[in-house]
């Protein structure tokens, strides 16, 4: 249940609750009141906190909040929608950067530095295996076996999508079965864990220890609040790290991983699309195909090499930016496309956020429903629906070969791309429908598929850039969007990065629109962009100087009623005061930079001096405009209890001061309220997955 008000009301069992001072606790009421004024503390007619006047602000940038642990190893976890790895970096040599082994299995056509995020669990609901090894697994079970077993896949973008994620949020498998979301990012999270260890392991000769390593998880940058807390809440069930010891875990912002790796990149890592200056010898009357051929040329010569130099220095294109200059980072991935505009601050060349982190669900997996939309065309929804739900194995298949063929698609293609169709697809369609699939192709009026006698659908290239024409058109109006904020208006420099960026149609269409407006620059092996930046962030987690707060945050309180300022349904008369309820006592605001590991102090007093104990509320919004605590949209996001019991013999000042501290780290915030006059103090991490 949600919870709103900060008001003592008394704990004991008095049925009137005026006589009883024993103790003050908080009152509690449905964040979507049933009247626009519900209060909680008019039902109870007490009292709770009050600012001391004047309530006094410290910002302060406090470097030294967390203690600074020293570990062996930095390991980043990329965990993609559609691919995952790992890639570390020994805290003595940051330089070298060694992206994980070799993984077992692969698909023709597709390069395989990372693994499919794919998951299989066994019939009993254990953990069986993860990526390539759980998808050939499951791939060769018999059909009617299959069925039982559990197989996840694309998991991470309900994360995205669920509005009221909680530890109980449930994903369904292939077979229709649910499962804890939780138990399975955990069991993700420990596999890389064990993959990692054993690899530390095997290099150093001698077992390594979880306790050496610090883990750096990536997530996307729009992803909200209770996402971000799942995945460390993940994290910990995997035993990555614990509360108790949460800086040996760093959950890292996709785009900013990518911002920190780009600004070491020198002229032969990247290759620029924009016709403005000559890069890499390339002009920009060259076509950018010719640039792309030979870039990937390069990578596959590189592929062998898992170590890659990372030079202690800033790279050319950076050393162009001077103080102030601002960037565009476009992180385009399988779920999510996130965009992230910095700037720089000299002379360290820290970076600062200077628009909140926008984006939406315009990954690469929207060309898979697009494919999967066609194939509904043709063969009938209700065929599609029974034959994921009889045949997942196969359906997992067909989705493989149109992988390998959707990475084939280009702008200047000309020949066809031919999709195999599993021997059960078209099997499992005669049975259904009582005739081929042939018939079903001649009969559907789509003319770009034909039947190839070889069992494959046959697509014209215009079919396939079809299929991603949505997706891209999101990206690149989501894009102009931006550039009208004044804000983006200046970006020098557009960094197109994760796997989606592969793709030579979005970076003609990214080159197309903006080309004219800043230089669009991709970073050689544009894929593992992330997993570099985030081992460099967990090697000096300081470079992230600024970020823009996604919430605003305050605690619930009276004020003094003020005629003509306050609604009158918030009037609270009592011992003769007249309190105004439900206030919301602002911390930080919406879109507000944050210096991380900034402190937000306010000071309270119990509004009623015999309280023994206070309970503070705290409550968040998206909106910055916020007045009260039962306004729309408003949510209670944690709890801060404070005993003030043990001043016997202490003279307690007549109006006690109750000082409350935000602290704005990497994704998690603490708040603290320490008791001035007994030094008492209580804290608590922001929840929201919990309340």
């Amino acid at each position: 249940m949600e919870s709103v008000g900060v008001y003592g009301f008394c704990g004991c069992k008095a049925k009137n609750k005026m006589k009883c001072d024993s103790k003050w606790e908080i009152a509690a009421s449905e964040t979507a009141p049933t009247s626009a004024y519900s209060s909680p503390a008019r039902s109870l007619g007490d009292t709770g906190i009050t600012p001391l006047s004047p309530s006094h602000i410290v910002n302060d940038t406090d470097s030294n909040v967390s203690e600074q642990q020293s570990f062996l190893v930095v390991v980043a976890i990329d965990f993609g929608t559609t691919s995952s790895g790992y890639a570390y970096s020994f805290t003595k040599e940051p330089e070298c950067i060694h992206v994980m082994r070799r993984w077992e299995g692969g698909d023709p056509g597709v390069s395989n530095q990372k693994t499919p995020t794919t998951i299989l669990l066994t019939p009993e609901r254990k953990f069986h295996s993860f990526g390539y090894a759980a998808r050939d697994f499951y791939h060769d079970l018999d059909p009617n076996e299959a069925k039982q077993w559990l197989y996840l896949e694309k998991f991470k973008m309900k994360l995205h999508t669920t509005g009221d994620l909680t530890m109980d949020t449930d994903l369904t498998a292939a077979n229709g079965k649910k499962v804890k979301a939780l138990e399975i990012f955990a069991y993700a999270l420990q596999y890389f864990k064990e993959q990692a260890l054993k690899e530390l392991s095997d290099q150093a000769g001698s077992e390594f220890e979880n306790s050496d390593v610090r883990w750096v998880i990536t997530v996307p940058a729009i992803w909200k609040q209770p996402a971000k807390q799942f995945m460390r809440q993940a994290a910990y069930q995997a035993g990555l790290a614990s509360p108790e010891n949460s800086e040996q875990l760093i959950i890292a912002l996709e785009p900013e991983a990518a911002s920190i790796y780009c600004r070491k990149l020198r002229l032969h890592q990247m290759i620029e699309l924009s016709s403005k200056a000559a890069v890499n010898g390339y002009s920009g009357s060259d076509t950018v195909g010719a640039g792309f051929t030979q870039a990937k040329e390069h990578i596959r010569r590189n592929r062998q090499s898992r170590t890659f130099l990372v030079e202690n220095v800033i790279g050319e294109i950076w050393s162009e930016l001077e103080e102030g200059d601002k960037y565009l980072v476009v992180d385009s991935g399988g779920g999510t496309v996130d965009l992230t505009v910095h700037q720089i601050r000299l002379p360290e060349g820290h970076l600062k956020e200077l628009y909140k982190a926008t984006g939406g669900p315009y990954g690469s997996l929207g060309v898979d429903y697009e494919f999967e939309k066609l194939l509904c065309k043709i063969f009938g929804e209700d065929f599609i629906e029974q034959f994921k739900i009889k045949r997942p194995a196969a359906w997992v298949d067909l989705m493989i070969a149109f992988e390998s063929r959707k990475r084939a698609a280009a702008p200047d293609r000309t020949n066809p791309l031919n999709i195999t169709l599993p021997f059960s697809f078209i099997d499992y369609y005669k049975k259904f429908r009582g005739h081929s699939v042939e018939h079903a192709l001649r009969k559907s009026n789509v003319d770009f598929v034909k039947w190839s006698s070889q069992g494959m659908l046959r697509m014209s290239p215009d079919a396939m850039n079809a299929l991603f024409k949505p997706t891209i058109d999101s990206i690149i109006e989501h894009l102009r969007d931006l550039f009208q904020k004044p804000e983006v208006s200046t970006v020098k420099f557009l960094f197109l990065v994760g796997g989606f960026a592969e793709a030579p149609l979005l970076q003609q269409a990214v080159q197309a629109a903006f080309g004219d407006k800043c230089r669009i620059i991709i970073p050689q092996d544009v894929g593992l962009t992330i997993l570099k930046g985030a081992v460099l962030f967990g090697l000096d987690p300081a470079v992230i100087k600024v970020r823009r707060s996604p919430l605003t945050y305050g605690v619930g309180v009276l004020n003094r009623y003020v005629e003509g300022k306050h609604p009158p349904e918030k009037l609270l008369v009592k011992d003769g005061t007249r309190w105004c309820t439900d206030v919301f006592d602002k911390f930080i605001s919406a879109d507000q930079s944050v210096a991380l590991g900034e402190l937000v102090k306010r000071s309270y007093t119990p509004a009623k001096p015999s309280q023994l104990v206070i309970v503070i509320n705290i409550y968040s919004s998206e909106h910055d405009d916020v007045s009260f605590i039962t306004d729309p949209g408003v949510k209670k996001c944690g709890t801060l209890r404070l005993d003030l019991t043990g001043t016997s013999g202490t003279a307690v000042p007549a109006r006690r001061e109750i000082q409350t501290l935000m602290q704005f780290g990497d994704t998690e915030i603490k708040a603290t309220a320490i008791d001035i006059a007994t030094s008492k103090s209580v804290k608590v991490g922001i929840d929201f997955l919990n309340y």
